[in-house]
């Protein structure tokens, strides 16, 4: 087996997915001093940059605790990501054969690949070929992914966070909404295409202080205009303001995307996925026009997983024990598996490190169960609740300077 490892990050960056890096580079820079030789190599853009043999050296820039612990709050992909999706190797052998080249080349013994659904292809393709061809190379994947939607993992690093995100601003914006002594309706829309946990977690916005939002609407149970028009409505008739929560991929009966009832003509990305956004405009201008109501549409966008400064504490050192599985799993042998998050305890809330087979985890999706979904009422259960608490918890030791945030960049 070769002596060194190579990292890369793929798909939509979160709050946490650098502290998976550093997870990473920790234990196999460990290994590497307890050998005597190697290194660790980073992929810029992931398997795209790769392929065009972009590749640094990150033992040396991550050789101190500070630097690593600096790398830990940093958000985005410090390495830089992609969304490149491999093609089927019978179809291009060539990319497989030009790949595997170059990790020779490199020595390569160990493969760690941090994404979500569309990584975790990348790593079957990439394990499946070098079994095929007597590779002794070892792919693992880390998880990674605001949506919480990977299969085989009772939760992903990135979601606590966003969920954090998304809870805090929920109760600022409730607050912020009774302000005025008018009646008025704000429609906030949250990340989620077919998986509704980010926007579930704006209920984790109720407390003692704050009701929580009026409506939440999830991609999982068919959404229905006119019953929306109606609770509004209603609603408005007992407050004057309301505030409702929507995934962005609510869907109408027929299967159409509710923001493209004012947008037909969205383009797709590379797997094939509607650009999605504008259903909370679209919400607002419908009761704008059936109600004549005051309304104003809020999308949280890119902030749900980027603000590593409202980053949870639990769900960094999850990520960077993560990193630190998917090395050891390596390291014992372990190939053609993704590490998985084992939840044995609720309460105390307690969640190990695990393995399990790829090809149960790539292209798979996992979505909220219906039975912690209230349709009744427009919200999630308790259940719901009881589950996406313990990942918002603990605090971040973000390292301020100047009044901003410090971050690590890659040389």
């Amino acid at each position: 087996m070769g002596k060194n490892f190579i990292v890369g990050q793929s798909g939509g960056p979160t709050a946490v997915i650098n502290a998976s890096l550093a997870g990473v580079a920790a234990a196999a820079l460990a290994h590497i001093r307890s050998t005597g030789s190697g290194t660790v190599y980073g992929m810029q853009h992931g398997i795209q940059g790769f392929a065009r043999g972009e590749v640094v050296d990150l033992g040396a820039q991550l050789d101190t605790e500070a630097a690593i612990a600096l790398l830990k709050t940093t958000p985005a992909a410090a390495l830089g990501s992609c969304r490149r999706r491999l093609p089927a190797a019978a179809d291009e052998p060539q990319v497989y054969e030009d790949i595997f080249r170059r990790l020779q080349q490199l020595d390569i013994g160990c493969f760690l690949y941090i994404g979500g659904n569309d990584s975790m292809d990348t790593i079957q393709k990439l394990h499946d070929w070098g079994a095929a061809h007597g590779s002794d190379i070892r792919f693992v994947g880390v998880p990674k992914t605001i949506d919480n939607d990977l299969a085989m993992t009772d939760h992903t690093p990135g979601y606590g966070s966003a969920a954090r995100y998304i809870a805090t601003v929920m109760k600022e914006l409730l607050c912020d909404s009774l302000v005025y002594d008018e009646k008025r309706v704000t429609v906030v829309e949250i990340m989620g295409r077919n998986a509704g946990w980010l926007a579930g977690a704006a209920a984790l916005a109720a407390d003692e202080e704050c009701a929580g939002p009026d409506l939440l609407y999830l991609p999982e149970t068919p959404f229905d205009v006119e019953d929306f028009v109606r609770r509004v409505d209603a609603l408005q008739q007992k407050r004057k303001s309301v505030v409702v929560a929507i995934s962005e991929g609510i869907r109408l009966d027929d299967g159409r995307y509710v923001c493209e009832l004012s947008n037909t003509s969205a383009s797709v990305d590379v797997f094939g996925h509607r650009q999605l956004s504008g259903a909370a405009s679209t919400l607002s201008a419908i009761l704008n026009s059936r109600l004549g109501a005051k309304c104003r549409a809020v999308e949280l966008s890119t902030m749900q997983r980027c603000a590593a400064h409202l980053a949870a504490g639990a769900d960094v050192e999850e990520a960077f024990a993560a990193g630190a599985a998917g090395v050891k799993a390596a390291l014992a042998g372990e190939s053609g598996c993704m590490v998985t998050l084992v939840r044995s305890s609720t309460d105390p809330y307690v969640c190990e490190c695990a393995t399990a087979d790829i090809h149960a985890i790539a292209n798979a999706e996992k979505t909220v169960p219906l039975a912690w979904i209230d349709t009744e009422n427009a919200t999630v259960t308790k259940e719901f609740l009881d589950y996406a608490r313990p990942l918002i918890l603990g605090e971040n030791a973000v390292v301020w300077a100047n009044g901003i945030p410090k971050h690590f960049v890659v040389k």
